[in-house]
């Protein structure tokens, strides 16, 4: 089992690797509402977009924080802005953006009612 796992995952392109980290991160520290969007062949800003909330400031940068401690721990590089305010914080990952917010300012921007004609939402 472990043996097709690590098969499975060394045949992933590096943007699916990248997803499935940031995924996997945010479910394991409790993220809410985590929605993927897959913006493969609609646009040539990324290949993914992921949207999360966390639960208040502390939490929020506390996700961005282990998202790109693990990135950085599987060799890929990122960079985030917000983190000062932690309201809605931003993770540029090359093919992989992830917007982390507060409920309440995630609600205001609407980020996938922007996206939803543009790309394949998955909940």
């Amino acid at each position: 089992m472990v043996k097709e796992t690590a098969e499975k995952i060394e045949k992933m392109e590096d943007d699916e690797k990248i997803l499935a980290i940031v995924s996997k991160t945010l479910d394991d520290n409790k993220a809410e509402d985590i929605v993927v969007m897959d913006l493969k062949g609609k646009t040539s800003i990324a290949s993914f977009m992921v949207v999360a909330s966390g639960t208040s400031q502390r939490h929020v940068a506390s996700l961005a924080e282990k998202v790109q401690e693990n990135l950085k721990a599987a060799g890929y590089k990122s960079a985030a802005e917000g983190m000062e305010k932690a309201d809605w914080v931003l993770i540029d990952a090359f093919d992989v953006i992830v917007h982390i917010f507060k409920p309440e300012v995630r609600e205001f921007y609407n980020i996938e009612k922007m996206w939803r004609a543009v790309a394949e939402i998955r909940q």
